[in-house]
């Protein structure tokens, strides 16, 4: 998605689109309901100078599927590399997120959400074998992808060894791993959650480079949480209550 203009259907995610100071036009359909999320995106249209427009239904239906209603055209935000890690003024107390091989767009999308909800500083994913930032993840996101610094590298390995260089301290998330995250506390300072896919988990090159493993306790039937639910879990329950104001 870097470095063209791209659709983005439906209405929290054309707001954050206008939020971002990335949506170019707003187009909403002809004889909309003006609902209070409606006013909402117009008058953050009307604050950030943003061009709406109404159109015919038959001209979203062509733009985008699923619109509500209403569509954006956002010019995408570039990735950052993998140098930009050793280089980016990170805070003192930053979270990063790498995901390790989320292959699919709504599962980033729904990662991404979590992850800028919570105050993450950064996400970083794979070039290669790894979902790419289309309409539809930024969909799933809420918008979320638009405003969370995305670091896309061709080695997750490389990558976390930077983190490290830059003071960060690593947890690997890793079902088998011998500790919860019930079983110490999360880590202060500089901190960055890494997550595997569903099916794979963390590759063992990755898994290897991180400074501690830990799992999620799964008390029920399920063995296994998808990516965005387990990165959920572990920000609310292990990462933000050792961060409290």
């Amino acid at each position: 998605m870097s470095g063209r203009e791209q659709v983005v259907a439906g209405r929290r995610a054309a707001l954050e689109a206008v939020r971002s100071g990335r949506a170019s036009e707003v187009l909403v359909a002809e004889g909309s309901h003006d609902t209070a999320a409606l006013r909402e995106l117009k008058e953050a249209c009307r604050a950030s100078g943003a061009r709406i427009r109404e159109v015919p239904r038959s001209e979203l239906d062509a733009l985008a599927e699923e619109h509500h209603g209403v569509a954006a055209r956002v010019r995408a935000p570039a990735d950052l590399s993998e140098r930009d890690l050793a280089t980016w003024p990170f805070g003192e107390d930053d979270l990063v997120v790498v995901l390790d091989g989320v292959t699919d767009p709504q599962n980033l999308g729904a990662a991404a959400r979590s992850a800028e909800a919570a105050g993450v500083a950064m996400l970083v994913t794979r070039t290669r074998r790894a979902a790419p930032v289309t309409a539809a993840a930024v969909r799933a996101s809420a918008g979320a992808l638009l405003h969370l610094p995305h670091a896309r590298v061709a080695n997750v390995t490389r990558a976390i060894q930077r983190l490290q260089d830059a003071g960060f301290h690593v947890v690997g998330m890793d079902e088998k791993a011998a500790k919860s995250i019930y079983d110490e506390p999360c880590p202060l300072g500089r901190l960055a959650i890494v997550l595997g896919s569903e099916d794979v988990g963390l590759s063992r090159l990755v898994r290897e480079a991180c400074d501690r493993l830990v799992s999620l306790p799964m008390r029920g039937r399920v063995t296994s949480l998808n990516a965005s639910a387990s990165l959920a879990a572990v920000l609310y329950a292990y990462v933000l209550p050792s961060r409290r104001p």
